[in-house]
């Protein structure tokens, strides 16, 4: 029950204490997203990794502070229920008008949550619902900028806009062609739309903040003719010479989805209002969640609070039980998922048999060096979370029996909150989305029949059609990985999984390493016939060396999976491979890694990547 007068001087100060917190974390977040425009025009792609990492610590850091202060300056933890409850009502009086609203309730959450006993983990005490409406917030200030610009070209003249609307994004650095790189354009977007008229309404709108990650730049928005509405990007990036160039167009919602994966990097784009350009995002990109959007545009914590709300509503609509996920067990983690939600649940076990030789705190260092990381497309993105309480009723008591074995110190079943609910309650967890694993997705196309080097048959031939998919992605997806300057450490195809648009991801961390980090040999020769026909190794192995050519036979037993691996990724198979993008990464380089098809390339000569682009 909330208190029926606002007479508190202390509980103003807590919310106002908070709200600056708040401000001052958006203040710097925006501020170092705004500084990746000129990080592109100098092409300092190190300063832009080394940001794009630090940027991700900015919230924890903040929220550090501000509780410390809180509890400094006003002893918050010893504060009373009612104080709590007139804090969380001052705060509410701070949103109105403000141009983050969703954020600065997270922010209060996150605060609070570090403070208070879980007996005020309620609606009360914290925003468990949104109190402030993101719908039309509007920045009233003169010098301010839209979230979005309008643009209202005619056939004749589609070019020419074209080159406006690129120019107002004053890149302070030279096209090499923009005009030319602008008809290009225009011919990929009329030949999108076919034989379609262009109507009285025929626009462009593109957002108004650049989005920026490694080494490209982003412009995004939409076209609009008559009552059809179309999502595009084109990407920026420099050519050999220094100067820039489109690169591309891509259009329709796949592509877009492909851009904003889950298992790629965090943008960076200066937004006033980042309500507004989720909800622009999400009219292109209906199919993705609001979490994800947010997670895409660097605002990770607000993901998080979103994916938790969509979560327990779906537990309230669904009725079927978590159970150990299908598939191959990890040694080191225990995963189970909830079938109607297309999310895994990952628990670190509490120990690990051998070979792995690894902690629960390296193991965690893992999981962190990939979300600071450029995950290039290839790993994905994981959500953590800690004291995560489940009903018990929609537990599986094989999946119990699972965590009392593997994970027991991670377990705990109880009526925490005294209001006779019994809980399952998981002390730390990585969420990330479902995919078929690799190994499965290859195994269902062996059993239809696939393994023939010239099969027959429409099931045969299809099946044989879905292995050689399944490798190639799988190559791919390592090579990217390389120019990443990450070695995936086990690459069994069980630890790679097949995403709903086919493509090959890695979710696998516990052995990772920079390439750089690695020594990669080649197998010495035998010093005798006894070394040779020893089932053992016989010579010296140090904890980072790297044996390409002995991946072959965990790899490659199966005669249909060698034929297509030995034809398109045989050189993953040679050290010159592994060591000399090691060599080049070292040398300061930084590859280019494209979130679209090689084929969508304007310009598909200009470009330094030495592995395959790939969607």
């Amino acid at each position: 029950m909330f208190p029926a007068r606002l007479d508190s001087t202390v509980a103003y100060d807590i919310a106002k204490a908070m709200m600056d917190g708040f401000n001052r974390h958006y203040r710097l977040f925006r501020t170092e997203s705004a500084r990746a425009k000129h990080r592109f025009e100098t092409a300092d792609w190190h300063g832009q990794q080394r940001a794009q990492r630090e940027r991700i610590e900015f919230y924890d850091l903040r929220v550090r502070e501000a509780s410390k202060r809180l509890e400094r300056e006003f002893k918050a933890g010893e504060q009373p229920m009612e104080i709590w409850q007139q804090v969380k009502l001052h705060y509410i009086g701070l949103l109105v008008d403000h141009h983050q609203p969703e954020l600065a309730e997270s922010f209060f959450n996150s605060v609070s949550t570090k403070i208070l006993h879980r007996s005020y983990f309620q609606n009360d005490f914290i925003f468990v619902r949104p109190a402030a409406s993101t719908e039309y917030i509007e920045n009233g200030e003169p010098e301010s900028r839209p979230t979005y610009r309008s643009y209202y070209p005619t056939p004749e003249t589609l070019s020419d806009v074209l080159v406006r609307m690129v120019s107002d994004f004053d890149l302070r650095c030279p096209f090499a062609n923009l005009g030319g790189d602008a008809a290009l354009v225009q011919h990929a977007m009329l030949r999108q739309l076919g034989d379609v008229k262009l109507r009285a309404n025929f626009q462009f709108q593109v957002l108004s903040g650049l989005f920026f990650r490694n080494k490209g730049c982003y412009i995004v928005g939409k076209l609009i003719n008559g009552f059809n509405e179309f999502g595009f990007a084109l990407p920026v990036l420099h050519d050999k010479a220094g100067k820039l160039m489109i690169d591309a167009l891509l259009f329709g919602e796949d592509d877009l989805l492909m851009l904003f994966s889950f298992a790629r990097a965090y943008f960076m784009v200066d937004m006033e209002i980042p309500s507004a350009y989720v909800q622009y995002l999400r009219s292109m990109m209906p199919r993705k969640p609001r979490n994800e959007i947010y997670n895409a545009l660097g605002l990770a914590k607000q993901g998080k609070t979103l994916f938790y709300r969509d979560f327990l509503h779906h537990l309230r609509h669904s009725t079927d039980k978590f159970r150990i996920a299908p598939g191959i067990k990890g040694m080191v983690m225990l995963v189970f998922d909830l079938p109607s939600f297309p999310y895994v649940f990952k628990v670190i076990k509490d120990f690990y048999p051998p070979p792995k030789d690894t902690s629960r705190e390296q193991i965690m260092g893992k999981y962190l060096l990939v979300k600071q990381h450029d995950r290039v497309g290839r790993m994905a993105d994981t959500l953590e979370y800690i004291e995560v309480g489940f009903p018990r009723e929609r537990f599986d008591d094989t999946l119990i029996a699972e965590i009392e074995k593997f994970a027991p110190s991670q377990l705990e079943i109880s009526d925490r909150d005294g209001d006779g609910r019994i809980e399952v309650i998981i002390k730390h967890v990585y969420i990330e989305r479902r995919m078929i694993p690799l190994n499965i997705y290859l195994q269902e196309a062996f059993d239809a029949g696939g393994t023939e080097a010239n099969p027959q048959g429409p099931v045969a031939l299809r099946a044989h059609e879905q292995i050689e998919r399944g490798v190639i992605e799988y190559g791919n997806a390592i090579k990217d990985l390389v120019a990443a300057n990450i070695f995936p450490g086990d690459m069994l195809y069980k630890n790679f999984g097949i995403t709903r648009h086919g493509k090959v991801v890695f979710y696998d961390y516990d052995e990772i390493e920079y390439i750089t980090d690695c020594n990669f040999r080649r197998v010495p020769q035998a010093r005798n016939e006894e070394d040779e026909m020893s089932g053992e190794v016989w010579y010296r192995v140090g904890p980072k060396d790297v044996f390409p050519e002995t991946f072959g036979p965990f790899l490659l037993g199966n005669p249909g999976v060698r034929e297509v691996f030995m034809k398109h990724h045989a050189d993953l198979l040679d050290v010159a491979f592994w060591q000399s993008h090691k060599e080049r990464i070292q040398a300061g380089h930084v590859y280019d890694v494209f979130p679209y098809n090689q084929e969508q390339r304007f310009h598909p000569e200009i470009s330094d990547a030495q592995v395959p682009a790939s969607i």
